[in-house]
Parts: C-alpha cells; sequence; structure tokens
C-alpha cells in the first residue's frame, strides 16, 4: 500500500518553488521608501540651476529664461515619454528625430494647412503613429532586431521628409495653428501645458494599468511574458506606436515654436531623448524605469544647455558633455546591476 507524499503540489506548473528575481521584494528598513538615484538627480539638477546662477546671476533664473527653457524641453521631453515605454519594453528607438521631421513637414504643407488647424494637428499625429507602428510591426512580426528596424526608419523618414518639402522650410500660414499653440493658459504657455499632460498620462499608464505592468514583463522577460499569457508580439507594436505617436505631438510642438516645418527638424532627438531616459534611471536591458526620473533628465539637459547658450560656450562643448553623462549613467547602472547579481 503506497502513502501519499506530504510535499504540497505547486499549481504553477513548474517543479521550482523559487519565485523569479524581478517576483522578490526588498524589506523596508523602516519609515519611507526613499529614491536615492531620484534624490540624486534632483539634486544634480538643482546643483546646476546653482552653477547658473552663479555664473549668469543677471538672467539666468529670470522668469522668460525659465520659460524658454522649458519651451526647448517640452519636444524633447515628449520624445523621450515615448522613448522610456521603448527601453522599458526591451527596445530602442533610433528612429525619433527623423519621424519628427517628416511629421512636421507632412502637416505643413499648403494642401494640408489648407483644411484648417484641427486638419494639421491630426496629420501631424497620424503620421507618427503611423511610423511608429511600422517600427513595431516590423520589430515584433518581422523579427527584425530594433537597431536595424529603427535604423532604416530614421534614413527613411528624413529622405521622404526632404523628397516632401524640395529641402525647403514650409512656413506656417495657417493663423489659427499659431495663434492657439503659441499662446498661454492662466499663464504658462500651451506647449508646458502639453508636456505636463504628456508625462501625466505616461505616468498613469506606466504605473497604474495592465498595459504598464506588461510593458514592464516583456522588457525583464520577453519569454516569461509570453508563457504568461502576454501578446508580445502585439504589445511590442503598441509600445513602438506609442513612441510613434509622442513623436508626431513633440512635431506639433516643434512647428508651433518655430512657425514651420522642414526636414531639419528633430537633429540629434535620439541621442537627447536616450540620454534623459537613461539618466533617469530606466535600464537600457528593459524591465525598469521611471517617468519622473525621465523628467528630471529632460531638464538636467535643458538647464545644461541654457548654462552654456548663456556664457557662449561651442555646441561641440555641450555634445560632449552630453556624451560623458551617458557613459557614466551606463557605466553606474552597470556597477549596480553587478553588485545585485552578486547580492543575490
Amino acid at each position: 500500500m503506497t502513502s501519499k507524499s506530504s510535499t504540497p503540489v505547486l499549481a504553477t506548473g513548474t517543479d521550482d518553488p523559487t519565485p523569479p528575481p524581478r517576483q522578490r521584494e526588498r524589506p523596508r528598513r523602516g519609515g519611507f521608501p526613499v529614491d536615492v538615484r531620484l534624490a540624486g538627480l534632483v539634486g544634480v539638477l538643482l546643483l546646476l540651476c546653482l552653477v547658473g546662477y552663479i555664473t549668469r546671476p543677471d538672467g539666468f533664473l529670470t522668469e522668460a529664461n525659465i520659460s524658454t527653457m522649458l519651451r526647448l524641453a517640452a519636444a524633447i521631453g515628449v520624445v523621450s515619454v515615448g522613448m522610456t515605454f521603448v527601453i522599458i519594453s526591451g527596445g530602442i528607438d533610433l528612429s525619433v528625430g527623423s519621424i519628427v521631421a517628416l511629421s512636421s513637414v507632412w502637416m505643413t504643407t499648403l494642401a494640408t494647412q489648407s483644411y484648417g488647424p484641427v486638419v494639421m494637428v491630426l496629420c501631424g499625429l497620424l503620421v507618427g503613429l503611423a511610423c511608429g507602428l511600422v517600427n513595431g510591426l516590423l520589430i515584433s512580426y518581422g523579427k527584425i532586431v530594433p537597431f536595424i528596424a529603427t535604423l532604416a526608419m530614421y534614413a527613411s523618414a528624413r529622405g521622404l521628409a526632404e523628397r516632401l518639402s524640395g529641402r525647403r522650410t514650409q512656413v506656417v500660414s495657417e493663423t489659427g495653428f499659431t495663434t492657439f499653440f503659441r499662446g498661454a493658459f492662466l499663464g504658462i504657455p500651451v506647449l508646458i501645458w502639453m508636456l505636463a499632460l504628456v508625462f501625466a498620462v505616461g505616468w498613469v499608464l506606466l504605473n497604474r494599468t495592465n498595459f504598464g505592468r506588461r510593458t514592464l514583463a516583456v522588457g525583464g522577460n520577453a519569454e516569461a511574458a509570453r508563457l504568461a499569457g502576454i501578446d508580445v508580439k502585439r504589445h511590442t507594436a503598441l509600445v513602438y506606436g506609442i513612441a510613434g505617436l509622442c513623436c508626431g505631438i513633440a512635431a506639433i510642438m516643434v512647428v508651433a515654436r518655430t512657425t514651420s516645418g522642414a526636414s531639419t527638424n528633430g537633429l540629434f532627438y535620439e541621442l537627447d531623448a536616450i540620454a534623459a531616459v537613461v539618466i533617469g534611471g530606466t535600464l537600457l536591458t528593459g524591465g525598469r524605469g521611471s517617468l519622473i526620473g525621465t523628467l528630471v533628465g529632460v531638464l538636467i539637459f535643458t538647464v545644461l544647455n541654457s548654462i552654456f547658450t548663456q556664457n557662449n560656450l561651442d555646441t561641440d562643448i555641450q555634445n560632449i558633455a552630453k556624451g560623458v553623462i551617458i557613459v557614466a549613467a551606463v557605466l553606474l547602472q552597470s556597477t549596480k546591476l553587478r553588485r545585485r547579481i552578486r547580492k543575490t
């Protein structure tokens, strides 16, 4: 007569009772949880503001300069929201700048402007969304690595923008468009309101919805996410669609600020967005990220650019500084990751 084993049977369908590493929670030591990285980023931002005030006490912390910095940060900030979702999901997007250029050119053609500001806005959004979905479909269903797929879009979108515009700057003649997007609400420019709205929606989507949790799961372990019932291919396509939509919104903001559309719009947006996301604490390997950190990263680079501009420093020095900051952030991430692996 055989006796039944007293060992409990797992309902998960696996013989290993140890939960995945990402399901383990670090115990709290009491008090309020403090994000050390975010606190450090805020400290860096305040330090840069202090440097800017010391070097240019008469013009840095003025209302006009602060408004200018925020308006300049608006477009790249919106692009960085989409980039955050892409990198958290384990991907990369090198085409965001070219998508911004193509969207800005398409929405400022004479044919589009003749239908009014609503059609202009819809055109910019749809072009950005379409380009993002093409990226996502090529990566998820075409099984092309993100680097190659988005690099192809980088070249194609920029080339199509040059073709449509004839390499000429297209001036916005629709006064209703410029009047609204260059205006202000409650004393705050509309572009800043747009940036705040996009970040708020992105934060809710990432932290309070199933879509955000699935994005983190796909970036952490795509195969485990698939076994858990997540349609990884469709989700990946949607994530890149969100990135493209953010590029369309950014194109509207760029056109509103410059009152023109050109194939040269969005230059180096890839560098700026990836830099802001990495500085903000999002892992390049995917699975973890913070939109609040991304926002602080955008502000850090915006303040840094303002300091260089007000002190008449060359743009090449700005680019060198950005590169050094990116490398330092990645080295810091890899060091912390190695320490966690050793502890586990």
